[in-house]
């Protein structure tokens, strides 16, 4: 059993490793390409972006017509229907508009007016980089994921304040679920078909709620933080199970926090609530015996063919080598000992067994086994 030291230091390590993982890759080439890329777009107001929304839910990246051709080198496609954004009217004021706005500015709004822009699913061109490119959904599948977001989905509903429902993807707007912090509920996409995705959608929504709550210590960080830190403890109760999610998290996260002094100061703030999903997490395999390996249990060992008995030690031999939480590394090398006793009992009772049917099979006496040394 890995002592309590050691499993304190593998916590520790799986979030520092995080953070190196997630700032090498905002120090590629790539990446810096798409934050040059972000600079280019406009940051739009609230009124804005539903506007945007209401005429094109689908829009993830506006600019106006000229804008697509100067600065992406893109053209608008014919036909296309412009999506109407509110731009302000600025008028310069004259001293008796002042007295009567009660203001000392020069200048201030006096009215909207609607310009067109286009999403850029609706023009043609170079290639322009997006969150996308750095967040893959389609994670490798992983045998009882399904069972552990069942179980911890359970737990949340059963032995917590939370609330954990379930809602069809296509009613949440392109994400895979959300935390509300004014009804301490979580939602996710039920229909979602990676069942890793899915499990770790409901870390990253439980990190949320522990996170950022009400009454949540760092409820008021910025966005960028709140998601950096949600995300990262989802990355990191996965990385402990054994599922790597590197190709969606760390995009995300980095796309996200987009500033290396971010990355750092969010993740500084998460440790105490990774050791908690871990702990969980672990409580939960171990009651639906996930961490058990696929062989039989010992009293069971004697029943196994000798091909199966070798094939059960050459898995858990690659089973060990992968493991890399410490309390599951430990219970897979007792029982690769198991079997590898097994194997050397009936190793032992055939080689009796050989001798006691081959009497005339002699050990060389000591006389010659002393001249072979000569």
């Amino acid at each position: 059993m890995p002592s309590k030291a050691d499993v304190k230091a593998w916590k520790a390590q799986l979030v520092a490793q995080a953070e190196q993982q997630i700032l090498k890759l905002t120090d590629s080439d790539r990446f810096k390409q798409y934050l040059n890329t972000l600079a280019k777009f406009h940051h739009y107001s609230a009124r804005n972006i539903d506007l945007i929304y209401a005429q094109n839910p689908q829009a993830t990246q506006v600019a106006g017509f000229k804008q697509w051709q100067t600065a992406f080198n893109r053209t608008v496609n014919r036909g296309a229907k412009a999506i109407r954004i509110a731009a302000p009217i600025i008028k310069k004021l004259t001293p008796a508009e002042q007295k009567r706005l009660d203001t000392t500015d020069e200048r201030a709004i006096v009215g909207y007016r609607y310009l067109p822009v286009f999403d850029v699913s609706q023009t043609s061109g170079e290639p322009v980089l997006s969150s996308k490119d750095f967040v893959k959904e389609n994670l490798a599948d992983h045998q009882n994921v399904t069972s552990l977001y069942n179980a911890f989905k359970d737990y949340l509903n059963q032995q917590t304040d939370l609330k954990v429902s379930e809602v069809p993807l296509a009613t949440l707007n392109g994400a895979k679920g959300y935390f509300q912090p004014s009804t301490n509920e979580i939602v996710i996409g039920g229909d979602e078909p990676d069942n890793a995705l899915k499990l770790k959608t409901l870390y990253h929504e439980y990190a949320h709620s522990q996170l950022h709550g009400l009454k949540s210590a760092f409820k008021d960080r910025p966005r960028a933080y709140q998601e950096t830190q949600a995300e990262a403890v989802a990355y990191v109760a996965m990385q402990n199970i054994g599922v790597d999610t590197s190709n969606y998290s760390l995009g995300y996260v980095a796309t996200w926090a987009k500033d290396k002094a971010v990355i750092h100061s969010a993740l500084s703030e998460i440790q105490q609530v990774s050791n908690k999903v871990i702990e969980l997490s672990d409580g939960l395999t171990k009651q639906l015996g996930l961490q058990e390996t696929q062989k039989e249990p010992k009293h069971d060992l004697k029943k196994l063919s000798a091909q199966d008995l070798n094939q059960s030690y050459q898995g858990l031999q690659q089973q060990v080598q992968q493991a890399r939480n410490p309390q599951q590394k430990s219970e897979l090398k007792n029982k690769l000992n198991d079997i590898h006793h097994e194997i050397s009992e009936r190793t032992q009772k055939q080689l009796k067994s050989f001798a006691e049917q081959h009497p005339e099979i002699k050990q060389p006496d000591s006389e010659l086994d002393q001249s072979l040394k000569h």
